[in-house]
């Protein structure tokens, strides 16, 4: 009797086997196209929390979008159209250079307390990037109401390679009124800011800052609850005017801040501070071939859509390959 149940024992003793086996199989396949994604993450991509492998980049590009989120006011198509065409020409950009583009979503929360402090995220999201690219040196943070006219020109062409020319004060130019003659200020400090002026004062719209003790300094004062506490209702540009009041009365603030020029990194089209001229400092110039369009304000009785699509095109104009018989 015992015999002839042992081929249906020895049956099922087999079929176990086996399910353990593709059990284990499953598991291993499993493992394995987890693995193929988290090294696609971490080669292809930025997301946080996970290791990134291969040369840390140089640059790395902070892009804010969905401002707002639909909270404070409602996303049309147009809007979601500027922000994907600005995303796409900042992706191209970091890929053509190597640099890094982490895009922060901007939507408004109950930390940014205080009328939403919502102008404020710009520090929080510069803080959390260094957190998140601890070997970068440089961050640029961009407005996403810009579009780069020259991807071709890298930052190293544009400004790095340049320090040295750059303005560290605001004796040729000063539409703020700052204050010119500020004791203890170094201008041997090495560079950790850049940015520009536009026709009412500092301008952050395209704003470049180098990771160390000073930035980390700079960002915690600026965000600093108390300060701004005490200081807000004055401050009618919010971090614009934060920064405005620190360069001119900290000389540790003045002493590593340098300005570009305008149509450097940060050219407004015709309607931002006023109409376009020929020998404008702050209006976008064709001919001269300026790197980047910041279209501040436009929001404000301008058609953003109409004025980001006309610079795609633009762009598209001044790049397309001409054969010589055209």
């Amino acid at each position: 009797m015992k015999d002839r149940v042992r081929p249906f024992g020895n049956a099922a003793i087999r079929m176990a086997s086996m399910g353990s086996r593709l059990l284990r199989t499953r598991k291993a396949i499993s493992l394995v196209v987890l693995l193929v994604v988290i090294a696609a993450l971490s080669l292809f991509t930025s997301v946080p929390l996970l290791p990134h492998f291969g040369k840390p980049a140089k640059v790395v590009i902070v892009l804010g979008a969905n401002k707002g989120g639909g909270v404070l006011q409602w996303k049309s198509a147009k809007d979601w159209d500027i922000e994907k065409i600005s995303i796409a020409n900042k992706k191209d950009y970091a890929k053509r250079h190597g640099y890094q583009l982490v895009v922060k979503d901007m939507t408004a929360r109950r930390k940014y307390s205080q009328e939403w402090r919502e102008g404020w995220q710009k520090v929080d999201i510069l803080k959390d990037a260094m957190r998140q690219f601890p070997k970068a040196e440089w961050f640029w943070w961009v407005d996403l109401n810009t579009y780069i006219m020259e991807p071709q020109k890298s930052l190293d062409q544009l400004l790095f390679s340049k320090l040295d020319d750059l303005e560290r004060d605001c004796y040729s130019y000063n539409p703020a009124n700052l204050n010119l003659d500020l004791p203890f200020v170094d201008y041997n400090v090495p560079i950790s800011m850049i940015l520009s002026q536009d026709c009412s004062g500092f301008s952050l719209g395209s704003l470049f800052l180098r990771r160390g003790e000073w930035t980390d300094l700079l960002l915690d004062v600026i965000w600093d609850p108390i300060f701004y506490g005490q200081m807000y209702s004055q401050w009618g540009h919010i971090e614009q005017s934060a920064l405005e009041y620190l360069y001119n009365t900290e000389p540790w603030i003045r002493s590593a801040t340098a300005f570009a020029p305008q149509r450097t990194i940060n050219a407004y089209p015709p309607g931002a501070c006023g109409d376009a001229s020929d020998n404008s400092p702050v209006h976008y110039n064709e001919e001269d071939r300026d790197f980047i369009v910041n279209l501040a304000g436009c929001d404000w009785g301008r058609d953003c859509w109409s004025e980001m699509t006309g610079y795609q095109q633009k762009a598209k104009d001044l790049h397309r390959k001409r054969f010589f018989f055209f």
